[in-house]
């Protein structure tokens, strides 16, 4: 008998694996949630970044968040080294070119904006701000996913990223979420956010 669909959201802390088990002495899911096991994360974040991860055992709903084709809306809010220019900020909309696997990659239009107030618990560790003493916070909606893609784009700009933390994902926000944290969803709540039809 089919097992019913689930639907988890998780605010991934800072270097937590997006996988369940444990790899060369990072810690994955399984360090920090219980869940059954065919639940599984739809999509990923790399080791140092933060923020909404979906979590879920629907095939359906996994093939129509990560098929390129769907382009769904993905928010990021990111510290950057230094304060970018209105230049930088026009770059990165455009799309910039970053190296993919040795092959340069025109990153597609995006929408950016550099943030006056991050509504962010501090991150523990913290970064090394004596070795960063001057950084700014951007917003960057991508519908594309490439690997480490903003950590790209924002570097091509000379602004490397400190902190990158996933707040969204088409209606479906971090919100208060803490790191750790989850909350499970209904399938409809979930559906309707991402605008996907069964």
């Amino acid at each position: 008998m089919k097992s019913a669909n689930l639907y988890y959201l998780i605010h991934k802390p800072f270097k937590v694996l997006s996988q369940f088990t444990d790899e060369d002495n990072n810690p994955g899911l399984g360090s920090i949630y219980n869940l059954p096991k065919d639940v599984y994360p739809v999509g990923r974040l790399d080791l140092d970044s933060e923020g909404l991860l979906i979590l879920t055992n629907d095939r359906h709903l996994n093939h129509k968040l990560l098929d390129p084709k769907f382009k769904h809306r993905r928010t990021y809010h990111v510290e950057v080294e230094g304060i970018p220019s209105k230049d930088a900020i026009a770059e990165l909309k455009i799309g910039v070119l970053i190296n993919l696997k040795g092959k340069k990659h025109k990153t597609a239009q995006c929408d950016c904006q550099l943030l006056e107030v991050v509504p962010l618990v501090p991150r523990d560790p913290d970064i090394n701000r004596k070795k960063h003493p001057v950084t700014s916070w951007i917003e960057v909606i991508l519908t594309e996913g490439k690997n480490r893609q903003v950590r790209r784009m924002t570097a091509s700009v000379g602004h490397p990223t400190l902190r990158l933390v996933r707040v969204g994902i088409e209606k479906v926000e971090l919100s208060e979420l803490p790191p750790g944290a989850i909350k499970q969803i209904s399938q409809s709540i979930i559906y309707q956010s991402l605008n996907i039809t069964k």
